[in-house]
């Protein structure tokens, strides 16, 4: 019998990947947490912390993070052992000094292991990764300045996430790039590589790989937007971490659907429409509800005339039970993100959204921003959201004033206003790169083609005009036009024409699930071409990059 011994976040990453049962199945019959005498019992525990007590037949599997405060733990613990043995793995590099600490107080010789297993992460999609790392945007703004040792524990938090990532991929890098205008993407590149070259621990044999550093701060427009993709309209409009999802208090909705959990490894319609649109996702839904009427139908009790009926009934009944549940789950959270839309007039303000993001008419949007402002239809954060947008696209313009005017009137509070010039001075045209609103990436011709393909294709896709930064700067590396001035080397320079094979993208400050679609989608047209994969500090969506701005001086 084996006990498993969590810290705080490896418990989310085995919440985030794995079920209670598949941890049954493997004869772990209780999971706890290292620090269970001052905490509550996490998410997947079976039992109290009581159950700790009569133990001393039980081995334990301790997955943690290499800390000077977990090793603290593991000390306290092996000096009172209260299981036969331990088996210890940590999620990161271990350094040799809490290694020795560890090892002088095994007075009673009850390790019998000790490993690194590189998962210093939450694997969320197939190719998109978080460090569930929160306040970083304070951390990115603040390298460079006197300030930055304020952060500095952030900072080694993002750099052991990503040098795990490489070592859990077994990817060294052939080429390391850096967003330009960041001074924390050139000191995290710098970093990495100074580790990848004195440590051998990073020498894999792979094809081209580049890491590619980047900073939020160059398209602080993506996490403003509306969404409307599965995945992501759920993050932005309920909240999605860890895999959960809170229903509680929304209308109509049952006890045992309060808390909801969307898992791509464990809800196959989860993982065949996360980035599904919202009417495709509606036409989804009525499939999988006429899938389970039919399926229910043929298992009615009242057809059971023979035993062998009724032996077929008992062997499809768990399978129905757990379809039912996943039925009403899907349906459960289509019904509150189609009230959420209809309640907060949000087909109206996305497409406002996606006209300041990609296009430039500072009359008509001024006029257009106005109207928004001054309707009781719209809700104060989506006024707020407008507001943003209207300031990044025309921070220049002297109608700045009359927009916060505006936006007072429409009960919008003063502290929320102030965000305008805190966004400008995080992300205005003189502290961001170049590529935004397509300056300094595409040439003339190419956005008249963008801005034609968008008008002629019609109303279909006037919510999905917007294409993020990071995919124009996947396109240039694609292409081998990805400037050196925007994005140097720290090692690797090859030529122009260099393609690799696969880039590892690292976004200090968080990506976005519209980033990990747009992604995705890449991956699906370039198969067997060049391959992404995103990771970031967090996973943002509008509230909690807005709740990271205000924390910024």
């Amino acid at each position: 019998m084996k006990v498993l011994l969590l810290d705080a976040f490896t418990t989310q990453i085995v919440s985030c990947t794995t079920s209670q049962s598949s941890i049954l199945a493997k004869e772990v019959y209780l999971v706890s947490r290292l620090d269970s005498a001052t905490t509550n019992p996490p998410e997947h525990s079976n039992a109290s912390s009581t159950s700790l007590k009569n133990t001393g037949h039980m081995k334990a599997i301790c997955f943690l993070r290499p800390t000077e405060i977990n090793a603290g733990l593991l000390v306290k613990e092996l000096t009172r052992p209260r299981f036969s043995e331990y088996h210890i793995y940590f999620s990161g590099i271990l350094s040799s000094g809490l290694l020795r600490l560890i090892a002088e107080s095994d007075e009673h010789d009850l390790v019998k292991q000790v490993h690194e297993f590189y998962a210093d992460y939450l694997p969320i999609n197939e190719d998109l990764i978080s460090l569930n790392c929160r306040n970083t945007i304070a951390m990115t703004v603040s390298a460079g300045t006197a300030w930055a040792r304020d952060h500095s524990h952030l900072y080694q938090r993002n750099l052991q996430g990503l040098e795990a990532i490489l070592l859990s991929l077994k990817r060294q890098p052939t080429a390391i790039r850096y967003q330009g205008s960041s001074a924390l993407a050139q000191q995290m590149a710098r970093d990495v590589h100074e580790r990848i070259v004195s440590d051998q621990l990073f020498h894999f044999r792979n094809k081209s790989c580049v890491l590619l550093v980047l900073d939020r701060v160059d398209d602080p427009v993506t996490p403003l937007l509306s969404q409307w993709t599965y995945q992501a309209m759920v993050h932005e409009l309920l909240g999605l971490n860890n895999n959960r999802v809170m229903l509680k208090g929304a209308p109509n909705v049952g006890k045992d659907l309060e808390e909801v959990v969307l898992s791509s490894t464990e809800d196959e319609f989860f993982r065949k429409n996360r980035f599904s649109n919202f009417g495709e996702l509606g036409e989804a839904i009525q499939s999988l509800l006429k899938d389970y009427q039919s399926k229910t139908k043929t298992a009615n009790a009242s057809n059971l005339n023979t035993i062998e009926d009724m032996q077929n009934f008992m062997d499809k009944f768990p399978e129905l039970r757990s379809q039912s549940h996943n039925v009403s789950k899907h349906v459960a959270i289509m019904g509150e993100l189609a009230r959420l839309v209809e309640v907060c007039c949000l087909m109206d303000v996305s497409q406002f959204e996606q006209e300041l993001a990609c296009a430039d008419d500072q009359s008509i949007h001024l006029r257009e921003l106005m109207d928004k402002l001054a309707s009781p239809h719209v809700k104060i954060p989506d006024k707020l959201r407008l507001g943003l947008l209207f300031a990044l696209r025309y921070e220049h313009s002297s109608n700045l004033h009359r927009v916060k005017s505006e936006m007072k009137k429409g009960g919008v509070s003063d502290d929320l206003i102030d965000l305008m010039d805190t966004i400008l001075k995080y992300a205005g045209s003189r502290v961001r790169g170049p590529g935004l609103y397509g300056v300094g990436t595409k040439d003339i011709m190419s956005k008249m083609t963008k801005s034609f393909m968008t008008s002629v294709q019609g109303v279909e896709n006037v919510y999905a005009q917007h294409h993020p930064v990071l995919i124009d700067t996947l396109q240039a590396i694609q292409k081998g036009k990805l400037k050196q001035e925007s994005h140097p080397f720290i090692m690797g320079r090859g030529t122009a024409d260099d393609v690799p094979s696969e880039v590892i993208v690292f976004m200090a400050g968080g990506v976005t699930y519209e980033e990990a679609a747009k992604v995705s989608e890449f991956n699906r047209n370039n198969i067997g071409k060049m391959r992404v994969i995103l990771s970031g500090s967090t996973i943002h969506n509008s509230t909690s990059f807005l709740e990271e701005l205000k924390g910024l001086p």
